[in-house]
């Protein structure tokens, strides 16, 4: 099967309309109201009618309430609740069960500690996404552009279902490809001019790259007892 592709942090009909032309899987659109890349409820139910029926939609949400969610939720109609914060396994549980919908769990990683906690997310949330921890003083849960030594990932169980992510363009989406054989990709400042200004051209070239990326043969990873190819 091939490689999931999201791009995460769309607010704008052109950008949103770029990863669409380009092939993207799934588009998130962001609750944080302390991100460059938030939207309103309202402007990201506008965007998801756009991309509906064409990917999969994703809001991203850290720490949140469920008066917040069930709000996205009923206005929004999202596919899937990414959860950026510092979510329990208790409470992706109980956000899962009480609204119904796919759950994805972000968890943070910098060492081979945190790659120990992703198998007790495993078998509550959908999908895991291990994206790189923010640096020290950072304000934000992702988006912060660093990557994290995906040698890590080499100490994980090969049939855990996990999305990539954290500092990935266009320029090294095929090496974390080669090292990690993720079931996914996700990207967020890596196809931006600026902090939450989305760049067309970058959101094309990034899906173009993974799209064109042929692992040798011996690169292959089995997710789930598939085995991933381009």
């Amino acid at each position: 099967m091939s490689v999931i592709v999201k791009i995460c942090g769309l607010s704008t009909e052109e950008t949103l309309d770029a990863a669409l032309d380009a092939g993207v899987d799934m588009v998130g659109f962001v609750f944080f109201p302390k991100s460059p890349r938030a939207v309103s409820i309202e402007r990201a139910a506008a965007l998801a009618a756009r991309a509906r029926g064409r990917a999969e939609i994703v809001a991203l949400t850290v720490d949140m309430d469920d008066a917040g969610l069930a709000a996205i939720v009923d206005t929004v109609r999202p596919d899937w609740l990414q959860l950026h914060g510092g979510e329990s396994v208790a409470r992706v549980a109980e956000i899962r069960q009480r609204f119904g919908l796919k759950v994805m769990k972000a968890l943070g990683i910098r060492s081979a500690e945190d790659i120990a906690s992703a198998p007790a997310y495993a078998g509550i949330a959908d999908r895991l996404l291990l994206d790189a921890k923010p640096p020290k003083g950072a304000t934000l849960p992702g988006g912060n552009g660093v990557t994290f030594d995906w040698h890590l990932l080499d100490a994980l169980d090969p049939g855990l279902s996990y999305m990539l992510s954290g500092g990935l363009d266009a320029d090294n989406v095929a090496e974390a490809l080669a090292l990690t054989r993720p079931f996914g990709i996700d990207a967020s400042s890596g196809v931006e001019s600026a902090p939450g200004i989305k760049d067309p051209a970058r959101i094309r070239a990034f899906i173009a790259a993974i799209r064109g990326f042929r692992p040798t043969a011996d690169q292959g990873r089995t997710i789930a007892g598939e085995r991933i190819s381009s």
